[in-house]
Order: structure tokens, then C-alpha cells, then sequence
């Protein structure tokens, strides 16, 4: 079997390269990625020289691109990750946001049903990876999102990722093609670009500089261990059914200021500082727009239908996460470019 994973050198993308490299010999994994900034091919470092991976660069907004790489390569299959994903980014530009996740994935589907409609499908799977952000945002105290929950994308980003869900969806219902689909709650771990607020707070920690927490922190979320949402979609991509969807979540709501507060004492700990020295650094920030209350998970179809569950708690993967971060620092401070840091003075303006 041959597999294109799209944004295969990003966070999540990587580790679930990673996985289908090191776990399946016998499939031909190609990684097509553009490389911008959150896209690093040194997170995939361990396997580049594996003779079942290759990599190839590439926009997959760039459909003549696309068409041409599906007509050379003949993949059975498309685990499409590649995605702009930053909720903060996607108001300051939107129609990024469109060109990739919306013009990007129909690109995708186009290809994908011009090269299997002649075999009629047989044996070809088109398996989209979205978000829980398409659901809205939930009230305090209130039922998880589930595969049923109507859609309500608040910002430009969940719009987008919304719209390429059901065109993902179209294009199963219209021309048969066998997709399937899942929707995850935010992940954290190893090789995560320090925008989001995990390796964000861990960089601004280690360096002594300020933690900025939108709002009053009190915007609730669920967390997922990247390596756990490898596993998952491995799981939904092998035994998952053709047109279905499903939501992959930690089972594990945190306010963000309890987050913070956690991570700043294990970083205490594993740092030898006096307990409380890193939470000195928190500072709140003006919440950003449109900020989402709550999200949560109701992972049970999965867990149920296929088998699949997290395999560490919140404060496991916590800990191998803030030690990967403070074992691979270059890699830290290489990402952390000028540019970076012009990005983060906009985005971060202190009350």
C-alpha cells in the first residue's frame, strides 16, 4: 500500500508518519508537506533514511501540482493532516485559511476521485483529520460534543476546517469516494511548534519571560497526547467504516489557568526551582476574539466501535512532554526564529 500523509513534518503529522513508517515496513509512505513555518523535517530526523519513506514538498493548494503528483505517484490511500490550524492566525489572515484547508482538501478529493473512479474505488481509503472547533463552544456543565453535534465554527479557522469537513463529506455522498473522517480536541506533546499554549508556555518558562494566559484563563479544553492521537488514527484508518466520523478526545477538561498552573510546577520540579517560582511569570493578556468557552469530547464511538483509548493521563504525558522540551532545547531555539518572535510582540500585547 502506498500512503500520502499531507502535512506529514508538522506536530501532529510527524508522529503519525512516524508511526506508519516504523509499524508498517511494508507500506510506501510519501510525506507531502510545504514546509512553512510550523513544517520541520528535523522532527522526522529517526526515520529519513527508511527505505519505505520518502518526502516530497509541495502546496496542496497548487492543484495542477496536486493532479500531477497523484498521476506519478498512485496512492491507495490519503491521510490528509496538512492544515493552517492556529485559531490566532486565522484572524489576522483569513483567506490563508481558505486557500489551504478548504482549496487545499478539494484539491485533494479531486485527485483522489480521478485516479480510483476507474477501479471503482476497490481498496482506496481518503481518511480527512479535523478539529473539535467545528462544533462551537460549549457551556459549563454541559454534554460533550459527539458525532451528532451540529456544526457552529466561531472563528475563521473552525469556518474553514468546517467547510472542508463537508466538502470531504460531498464528495463521499456525490461520487461514492470512500472517505473517512475524525475530529480531535487539542493535542499536546513532543516536536509541538511553540505558538500554541503548551510549548509556548514551556519556552517563555525555561527563559524566564512572561507566560501570557488569554482573558482571566478560565476558557476550558480538552487534551489529547499527540502520540495517543497517532494510535487513534491509525485505528480509525484501519478499521474505521467507510462515510463515518470520529471524535477522538483525551477525556481530560482543563481550565487554562489550571493548566498553567500545573505546568509551571512540574517545570519547577524538573528544573530544581523553588515551588511557585514559575507561576511569578503568568500574565494575563486581552482575550482573543471570539474565544471559544469550552470544548469537550465524547470519544465513546470510538472507544466502543473500535477499541481505541489514551494510553497515559494528563500528567504523564505532561511530564515526557515538558522532558522532551527540555532535552531537545535547539530544536527549541532554532524554531524560535526572529520572526517568531514579531509574531508573538503582535499577537501577546500585555494588558
Amino acid at each position: 500500500m502506498k500512503i500520502i500523509i499531507t502535512g506529514g513534518a508538522g506536530f501532529i503529522g510527524s508522529h503519525v508518519v512516524r508511526l506508519f513508517v516504523t509499524k508498517y515496513p511494508e507500506y510506501q509512505i510519501l510525506n507531502l508537506d510545504a514546509l512553512t513555518y510550523a513544517g520541520n523535517l528535523e522532527n522526522l530526523r529517526d526515520i529519513e533514511n527508511q527505505p519505505n519513506y520518502r518526502f516530497v514538498k509541495g502546496d496542496i493548494a497548487d492543484q495542477p501540482f496536486v493532479d500531477e503528483l497523484f498521476a506519478r505517484e498512485e496512492p491507495d490511500a490519503v491521510i490528509h493532516l496538512a492544515a493552517e490550524s492556529h485559531v490566532d492566525r486565522s484572524i489576522t489572515d483569513p483567506l490563508a485559511f481558505v486557500r489551504t484547508n478548504v482549496l487545499g482538501t478539494v484539491h485533494l478529493l479531486n485527485a483522489a476521485k480521478n485516479l480510483w473512479k476507474s477501479a471503482g474505488y476497490e481498496g482506496k481509503t481518503f481518511y480527512h483529520v479535523s478539529t473539535d472547533e467545528v462544533y462551537g463552544s460549549l457551556e459549563m456543565g454541559t454534554e460533550m460534543f459527539t458525532e451528532d453535534t451540529p456544526y457552529d465554527p466561531r472563528s475563521p479557522y473552525s469556518a474553514s476546517k468546517a467547510s472542508s469537513d463537508h466538502f470531504v463529506r460531498a464528495w463521499y455522498h456525490t461520487y461514492g469516494l470512500p472517505v473517512k473522517l475524525s475530529n480531535c480536541s487539542n493535542n499536546y506533546g513532543p516536536n509541538h511548534f511553540p505558538e500554541k499554549l503548551i510549548p509556548l508556555a514551556i519556552h517563555r518558562i525555561r527563559t524566564s519571560q512572561p507566560v501570557p494566559v488569554y482573558g482571566k484563563g478560565e476558557n476550558v479544553r480538552d487534551w489529547l497526547f499527540v502520540k495517543d492521537h497517532a494510535t487513534a488514527i491509525d485505528t480509525v484508518f484501519h478499521k474505521g467504516k467507510v462515510g463515518d466520523t470520529y471524535n477522538i478526545g483525551g477525556v481530560n477538561e482543563w481550565k487554562n489557568l489550571d493548566l498553567i498552573h500545573l505546568l509551571c510546577d512540574v517545570l519547577d520540579e524538573k528544573t530544581n526551582q523553588p515551588q511557585g517560582t514559575s507561576r511569578k511569570l503568568i500574565t494575563f493578556v486581552t482575550d482573543r476574539a471570539g474565544h471559544d468557552l469550552r470544548y469537550a469530547i465524547d470519544s465513546s464511538k470510538i472507544m466502543n466501535e473500535l477499541g481505541w483509548k489514551p494510553s497515559v493521563t494528563f500528567e504523564q504525558g505532561l511530564a515526557q512532554t515538558v522532558d522532551w522540551y527540555l532535552q531537545n532545547t535547539e530544536w527549541l531555539e532554532r524554531v524560535t526564529s526572529g520572526a517568531y518572535q514579531d509574531y508573538y510582540q503582535q499577537q501577546y500585547a500585555a494588558r
